[in-house]
């Protein structure tokens, strides 16, 4: 088969997101949507670390974006280009709103992000069977090893089923190759198992900040 056609609304979502690249098993370039109504987050605010350039098109409705501190009113058929460093967020403004996002990085062969790398463990994690959801990551770190996000996720994982230690090693790895990740940590629920770990308030930075605050 040489092309394939579907709808957007066809493809099978998590949340808001539309896994576009995996359904139609695109390897040249990322490209993804979200759809939601009113006030949902379709773009969750981030930058582009990777350093991939990114179009959004509004497919349909109405989003509002802000980016580096504007406010961008959106309608159907507005194209917002965004460069790397900038801050971005998106939110639906009208009923039904399609947001296509598009992106790749100058002069670089295109590589798959963290997220999709883990979404074969997603819908495991989100129905809460952790357990299948640590295998299916493992599973991911063989073909994809030292990929910060999946080494971050494993760190939730094994924190959620009790293998505190390699939990611990496993943030380790990740903040030593992304140091956001480090921020990410102190606010995450998952790791509530092992929060008061002295490890892992040397690891977030928080043990640093208690002892200045003394």
């Amino acid at each position: 088969m040489t092309y394939a056609v579907e709808q957007v609304t066809n493809i099978e979502k998590s949340r808001a997101l539309v896994p576009v690249r995996l359904h139609f098993g695109i390897t040249a370039f990322g490209v993804n949507a979200w759809i939601g109504d009113e006030g949902v987050v379709l773009v969750p605010e981030h930058d582009e670390e990777s350093g991939d350039e990114e179009l959004y098109v509004v497919l349909a409705g109405r989003a509002t974006f802000t980016i580096a501190g504007d406010t961008v009113d959106a309608p159907a058929g507005t194209l917002v280009y965004v460069e790397p460093a900038e801050k971005r967020t998106a939110v639906a403004s009208a009923p039904g709103t399609q947001v296509l996002a598009i992106g790749a990085t100058p002069g670089k062969a295109w590589e798959p992000g963290d997220w999709e790398l883990w979404w074969p463990a997603r819908e495991a994690y989100e129905a809460k069977d952790y357990e299948r959801a640590v295998e299916l990551t493992r599973q991911c770190l063989v073909d994809h090893p030292g990929s910060p996000g999946l080494l971050y996720n494993l760190a939730c994982l094994e924190a959620l089923v009790g293998q505190s230690d390699e939990a611990l090693d496993h943030l380790d790895q990740a903040i030593a190759t992304r140091d956001s990740f480090r921020e990410y940590a102190r606010g995450d629920d998952d790791f509530a198992s092992i929060r008061d770990d002295p490890r892992f308030l040397a690891l977030t930075g928080e043990a640093k900040a208690a002892g200045a605050s003394t």
